[in-house]
């Protein structure tokens, strides 16, 4: 196995694997508009599943930097990286230089309140995360 792929799957377990808890249905956002202006120039905190969060930064530029330096992931995996966002077909997509191996990942998200929120990535992973300036 390669380091790429160690680190996408580390990453993967590690950030991104929470499964959405049961409930009412999500209602995805689906205008680029509604997108942009919940995400773009605020942090995003991904819960990761053995407590903590996963900080993301949208800037307005289009840039999206990833910090899990806090989360001690320095030994997984390159623990900050810069890569860039956009919005497509109703989704906030990403890709990061490194991360995921450089793959594109897309996002379906959904507002549970003013400062929370569900996402589920294009491959399945799901979970929740809270939104801060």
């Amino acid at each position: 196995m390669n380091n790429g792929s160690t680190i996408a799957r580390l990453a993967g377990a590690m950030c991104f694997s929470l499964a959405a808890a049961g409930g009412a249905q999500a209602e995805w956002l689906q205008s680029e508009g509604e997108i942009r202006s919940l995400v773009s120039g605020k942090r995003v905190y991904l819960k990761v599943p053995l407590g903590g969060e996963f900080p993301l930064y949208y800037a307005a530029s289009g840039e999206v930097t990833g910090d899990g330096s806090a989360l001690g992931l320095g030994k997984y995996f390159s623990p900050r990286e810069t890569g860039r966002w956009w919005i497509s077909g109703g989704q906030l997509c990403q890709q990061f230089p490194s991360w995921y191996e450089g793959e594109t990942k897309c996002f379906r998200l959904a507002p549970t309140d003013e400062t929370r929120l569900r996402w589920r990535r294009d491959d399945g992973y799901s979970g929740r995360a809270r939104i801060a300036n």
